[in-house]
């Protein structure tokens, strides 16, 4: 299971097993924060009866490290921070928790694992329950196979995947027996049962209450929680630097920087190009750039590469994946470690927090909210689908938590669409490089305040993420010059049907003939193929949906 996993830490290995062999515990280290062999995991409290392997960041360990005032250290990680904390709160310590984590801890003493995960799922945690009460934990797929969990598909999840574009939107995975644990949840074993408790929502935590303070008021607060949350994440021992695209998010981030370090800041930018001026928003980046010391690193993807480059990101990503931008991705992490960058930050979350996409401005209107995928077309081509394997899927509706449309679409697209599914692809794509992605836009306290601002904080005149733009107009340098709107950043459309088609085709034809055969009708497949190849459709998600099921091996 460990050697499975050593993309996600090839610094440092450990196994050590308690109890007899009651539970064992495997690490494989990225080293962050304290470089030093202190730093090693599983690592053991100072009562000696907790056992920890931890993935993530506290980003606010210095304070929780003052706070919790008297222990024993043995190192200066925000690893045996956790320890600490469980030690004194007991599972309430989570609540303590600024960061990105999933964590297993073993109490020897008590024989008990305790195990959980962050607000919004940004590191992931899945478990198998087994036959005679036993479990396997970990933070990729592949190690529950590694460790003897069958490696069998879940018919459910892709008849729903290929029948409503639907996916990471519950516990469930690709893979039959196998299931995360929920974003906000916690998990517990004692003697054979598993208990699974949420300790995070984030419709209960905003509330129902609009907050109707003075817009000034709100803006000095969110700004500050801004600049802390992007302070906490540059903590570390190694290298950092930034994606940019040339949107609002990433300006955003960049004046972050700003604020945070200084204007001699001179991190490095890394933002990745297909050559196509229709989709590459480098000239943006490069406007937002000028006159800075800010280093540009331009990360290229061309067509002759998908191949390779699709087998060895799905291998990463155990499940489907979002296709060509999750593959361009891919070459910004194999980029930035190349260069020595081991830590990145991105500007993933103000688009769900200050309704950025179109459908937002429909739900505040009253009318269609929009399609989850974001596009007016059918995004899904479920009549070649085999009748019987497509009545195999689960309907899916997000809960309404809110009295109103708009935040029930800004907690759906956070808690089980968009943001889950972000949060998947680029753990893996990050990790598949030994880097670790953060991201300061995910902070919670961020997304609190902007859920209990009224609708007319976030789209006014028509002019969508409106509070966003106020605030951001206060710290970005003059002439910056962000690119449009834009729901695609890469010409995956135009490549399939073009460079790639023979390519597409066939991946298609395997889908047909591999161990998914029987979900597909062969000759309505073709058909499809045949008239997006002839320009039929501007959509490419059907498409790449079957190049999934052609990559997928068992």
């Amino acid at each position: 299971m460990v050697a499975s996993q050593r993309h996600r830490g090839p610094d440092a290995t450990g196994i050590e097993i308690y109890n007899d062999g009651l539970a064992g515990l495997g690490h494989n280290r990225l080293s962050i924060i304290d470089l030093s062999p202190a730093g090693s995991q599983p690592m053991t409290g100072g009562n000696g009866r907790l056992h920890l392997v931890f993935n993530g960041e506290i980003y606010n360990y210095r304070e929780l490290r003052t706070e919790l005032g008297d222990y024993p250290y043995t190192s200066r990680t925000d690893s045996e921070v956790i320890l600490a904390a469980y030690e004194k709160w007991g599972k309430d310590c989570l609540d303590h928790f600024i960061g990105m984590f999933a964590f297993l801890l073993w109490d020897e003493g008590e024989q008990t694992m305790f195990a959980a995960r962050d607000r919004f799922g940004v590191k992931p945690l899945y478990y198998a329950a087994l036959p005679g009460g036993s479990l396997r934990l970990s933070s990729e797929i592949k190690a529950l196979h590694a460790g003897g969990v069958p490696a069998d598909f879940d018919e459910t999840t892709w008849s729903t995947y290929l029948t409503t574009g639907l996916y990471d939107h519950s516990d469930r995975t690709f893979w039959r027996g196998v299931q995360q644990v929920p974003p906000g949840h916690r998990l517990i074993w004692n003697d054979g049962r598993i208990e699974i408790e949420r300790w995070y929502d984030l419709a209960e935590r905003a509330g129902q209450e609009f907050d109707r303070r003075p817009i000034a008021e709100v803006e000095d607060e969110y700004l500050e929680l801004l600049k802390e949350s992007v302070r906490l994440r540059f903590r570390s021992d190694v290298p950092v630097g930034i994606n940019l695209s040339g949107g609002l998010d990433s300006s955003v981030l960049l004046g972050l920087v700003h604020q945070v370090q200084g204007a001699s800041s001179d991190v490095k930018a890394l933002t990745f190009t297909t050559g196509d001026s229709n989709y590459d928003e480098l000239p943006w980046v490069e406007q937002m750039l000028a006159g800075t010391k800010h280093p540009s690193l331009v990360c290229p993807i061309d067509p002759h590469e998908v191949p390779a480059l699709a087998e060895s990101v799905h291998r990463a990503e155990d499940e489907p994946f979002g296709g060509l931008p999750t593959l361009a991705y891919a070459r910004l992490f194999e980029r930035a470690r190349s260069n020595g960058l081991i830590v990145l930050l991105d500007g993933q979350g103000l688009d769900e927090q200050w309704a950025g996409y179109d459908y937002y401005a429909s739900a505040i209107k009253g009318g269609e909210a929009g399609l989850v995928q974001g596009t007016r077309e059918k995004p899904v081509r479920d009549e070649c689908l085999s009748p019987d394997f497509r009545s195999l899927a689960e309907a899916f509706a997000a809960p309404q938590v809110f009295p109103e449309p708009l935040r029930n679409l800004q907690y759906r697209d956070a808690r089980f669409t968009k943001i889950p599914r972000a949060l998947r692809f680029n753990d893996r794509i990050s990790m598949r490089s030994s880097t670790e992605l953060r991201e300061p836009f995910l902070d919670h306290r961020l997304f609190e305040i902007a859920l209990r601002q009224p609708p007319e904080r976030k789209i006014a005149d028509g002019v969508q993420k409106w509070l966003l733009r106020r605030i951001a107009a206060r710290i970005l340098p003059a002439g910056i010059v962000e690119a449009p709107k834009r729901p695609i950043q890469t010409p995956q459309r135009e490549w399939l049907r073009g460079p790639l088609q023979q390519w597409a085709g066939d991946q298609i034809e395997a889908a047909l003939s591999g161990p998914c055969r029987d979900w597909l009708m062969p000759d309505a497949v073709r058909q499809a193929w045949a008239r997006y190849c002839a320009g039929d459709s501007d959509n490419s998600f059907y498409v790449w949906q079957w190049i999934s099921m052609g990559l997928m091996r068992i």
